[in-house]
């Protein structure tokens, strides 16, 4: 890249944070737009723009600008999550699997995309790959209660209730309200209440 290209990108990069710190958004959007009709592949440009279609409610335009930065840059596992993340939301469940499947793939230290994959899979009632995708968000990030509640949950839909107990109990250390919450949905930790959910009559 010449170094009159990369100034140039420097400085849309600027004129973007300064719209949007001005709330600007339409502004950086079109400055954004000016930039990808010179350089069409350029990853800030279409990594930047996604967001702001996303803001805006523009996902089908996000999901097509974002599967235009995976063919550019393919390695980048950040964009395959961002891109899993608005195919979901859009109920396009397989898809949204590919995506996650890939954002792992390229980042398996990438908590936020086993979260997704584990949401999906439950979504599309793939327990099993759902126990094991959460495990592994829960594995990277032990002290966040969302990963564990998906969890309980799906032990919990499955007639697991000694390892949806066994999610409670961790979560009482830390999140008792998430724990709470999880023993007003589920039935299980009331007093009186047996291994699989059911209150004892007195």
């Amino acid at each position: 890249m010449s170094l009159k290209a990369s100034l140039a990108g420097w400085c849309m990069r600027w004129q973007v944070r300064l719209w949007l710190v001005a709330g600007q958004k339409s502004r950086a959007s079109d400055c954004l737009t000016q930039r990808l009709a010179v350089q069409p592949d350029d990853r800030y440009a279409l990594a930047s723009l996604a967001v702001l279609q996303a803001g805006q409610g523009n996902r089908a335009g996000a999901v097509q600008t974002l599967e235009h930065l995976v063919r550019v840059a393919p390695g980048l596992a950040t964009a395959w999550f961002n891109l899993g993340f608005l195919l979901e939301t859009m109920d396009r469940l397989e898809d949204a699997e590919a995506a996650f499947r890939r954002a792992t793939d390229m980042d398996p230290g990438l908590d936020r995309a086993w979260y997704g994959l584990g949401i999906c899979l439950i979504r599309l009632r793939r327990f099993d790959g759902a126990v094991e995708a959460l495990r592994r968000n829960t594995a990277l990030q032990p002290m966040s209660p969302f990963g564990w509640y998906q969890l309980a949950r799906v032990h919990a839909d499955r007639q697991e209730p000694e390892e949806a107990l066994r999610i409670i109990r961790h979560l009482r250390g830390f999140e008792p309200r998430v724990a709470a919450q999880l023993v007003r949905e589920t039935g299980l930790g009331l007093p009186g209440a047996s291994a699989d959910g059911a209150v004892a009559c007195p």
